[in-house]
């Protein structure tokens, strides 16, 4: 992977085909995590995923790398809204991401194993490649990251909103009488 090229250049550059697609583009109307619309979140943990292969010199694939990380959530619906079809999206949106991405952009092997095992261990299907592996990681660390902003921007300024009253809370003293 050449250092000279940020993280978001490489995206860009293996990835502008998909970002630019009309899938990608309805991903922006729906959100994933928090107020993180699907294709902020893949966009971001592309990014991330070449990160962590450059961080701790990995050896990958770039171009499949970033094209799987994209992908990895293109399930193209909006999870939130009540549907029977949406049920246990957790276990079963991989699925769908791989056939959409399959039918729109075509994969390779370790595309396809990328975006199918990247809800790994809820999934049946175990991560075969390095960039699997971090893309599993890439995806939990960015939800866990949009999950807890969201959460944040719900008690109104942190967990400090769980635990404090009144004008505590602006200076964190805890739950005092």
């Amino acid at each position: 992977m050449r250092k000279h090229k940020s993280a978001e250049q490489i995206v860009r550059q293996y990835g502008g085909d998909i970002l630019r697609s009309g899938g990608m583009q309805q991903e922006k109307t729906f959100m994933q995590h928090g107020r993180v619309s699907v294709y902020g979140h893949s966009l971001m943990v592309a990014v991330l995923c070449v990160k962590i292969a450059r961080a701790l010199a990995i050896r990958v694939n770039t171009r499949s790398l970033v094209r799987g990380a994209l992908l990895h959530d293109y399930f193209l619906y909006d999870w939130h809204v009540p549907d029977k079809s949406h049920r246990l999206h957790a276990f079963y949106h991989a699925g769908r991401a791989a056939h959409n991405a399959q039918r729109d952009f075509g994969l390779n092997d370790i595309e396809r194993n990328m975006i199918r095992s990247h809800m790994f261990p809820l999934g049946r299907v175990l991560p075969r490649y390095r960039e699997s592996l971090i893309l599993c990681a890439a995806d939990k660390l960015r939800a866990a990251g949009e999950t807890a902003a969201g959460l944040r921007d719900r008690l109104g300024g942190g967990l400090a909103g769980l635990f404090c009253r009144g004008k505590d809370k602006k200076k964190g003293r805890g739950n005092k009488p």
